[in-house]
């Protein structure tokens, strides 16, 4: 990110009005840390479409007429029950993309559509999540109704900026007392926790 900074700040001396300027603007604001924002309704500009050319377990192929989507977009399977998304992992060329299939494949077959979300994976958060058990997209499955929530997050964010971090290391506790005391969590880390 601060070599993205630094060109773009090269390519304003250099040539003001060039693509490169246009294109360090765009990108510099579109890559700034959105932690969480309000949902927003579905954009009202037409959705690319597509539909499935290859289903190989949990990777699907899908083409594209047009507008080939970014990676890490969100895809959705359209009339299939449970809701099926995928996400874009690889563009494969001639308007084809490769995807993973965040739920099982079973049933689905060469020519259903798919329509793109627009953006990457999202997934309620804020005080309401607390206690509550959600799958890959953000679905509750504990069994206790829908998350009440307008806080929205991607699944798929920025690392923090040095500054951002913090110094002190503080240990997560997480009431299985032979973990927290034998091999005890730091906070702002990723562990695994295993079990037999």
């Amino acid at each position: 990110m601060s070599f993205l900074r630094s060109l773009c700040n090269v390519s304003k001396f250099l040539r003001p009005a060039s693509n490169l300027s246009q294109f360090c603007s765009s990108t510099l604001i579109s890559q700034k840390r959105g932690y969480a924002v309000e949902a927003k309704p579905a954009a009202t500009t037409a959705a690319s479409t597509g539909r499935v050319v290859a289903v190989i377990g949990a990777v699907v192929d899908v083409q594209f007429d047009e507008n080939l989507p970014p990676i890490l977009n969100a895809l959705e399977v359209k009339g299939r029950t449970p809701r099926l998304i995928l996400e874009i992992a690889q563009h494969l060329g001639e308007n084809t993309v490769r995807t993973i299939a965040m739920d099982g494949t079973e049933g689905l077959v060469r020519g259903q559509q798919c329509v793109d979300t627009g953006g990457p994976i999202r997934i309620p958060v804020g005080p309401e999540t607390l206690g509550r058990i959600m799958n890959v997209i953000g679905e509750p499955i504990d069994e206790r109704g829908p998350i009440k929530t307008k806080m929205m997050s991607g699944i798929h964010q920025d690392a923090p900026d040095f500054i951002e971090m913090s110094t002190e290391q503080e240990i997560l506790e997480t009431g299985i007392k032979v973990v927290d005391l034998l091999a005890p969590y730091v906070k702002g880390g990723k562990i695994g926790l295993f079990d037999k």
